[in-house]
């Protein structure tokens, strides 16, 4: 038997303003796209903006149905928005954020494990890492590359 760890890095900021500017935009516009969140059950509103190689910034936010499951997950509908009109373009990077009543949460929300798989899959189609940007009101994540929010990544097909 041979004990293994895994081990990731990611930078914590304490503010937007201490992102680069392309970072900077991404994180506005997932702040902005919780606005268009339809989530009358949860009261949770979340949005994810997708940089697209272009240069392009795609959002979605999280939508919900009173025929539970059916409603879909911010970071999934933006990427399968941006799969959909731009399917040549590669995603670079996701920021996602969430509100509740209008304000921003203060830690980062985190994708639930089928946006993660969905983020992983993008990521190896596109070729190049994908960066994940968790925006919170009090500190803000930036992880390199899906593999480092979703370790051992099914791609077994």
């Amino acid at each position: 038997m041979t004990n293994k760890e895994l081990k990731i890095a990611y930078l914590e900021y304490e503010s937007m303003e201490e992102l680069n500017s392309q970072d900077k935009s991404l994180a506005e516009a997932a702040v902005n796209a919780t606005q268009t969140s339809y989530a009358p059950y949860s009261n949770f509103n979340v949005g994810a903006a997708v940089l697209l190689e272009d240069g392009e910034i795609i959002t979605g936010s999280n939508q919900e149905n009173a025929a539970y499951p059916s409603g879909l997950c911010a970071e999934r509908t933006a990427m399968f928005y941006a799969s959909a009109h731009k399917p040549d373009k590669a995603m670079l990077a996701i920021a996602i954020a969430a509100s509740q009543n209008g304000i921003l949460c203060p830690d980062p929300a985190t994708p639930c494990g089928s946006c993660r798989q969905v983020m992983a899959q993008y990521q190896t189609k596109g070729g190049r890492p994908m960066e994940v940007i968790l925006v919170g009101g009090n500190k803000i994540w930036k992880f390199s590359k899906v593999d480092d929010i979703l370790p051992l990544i099914f791609d077994s097909l």
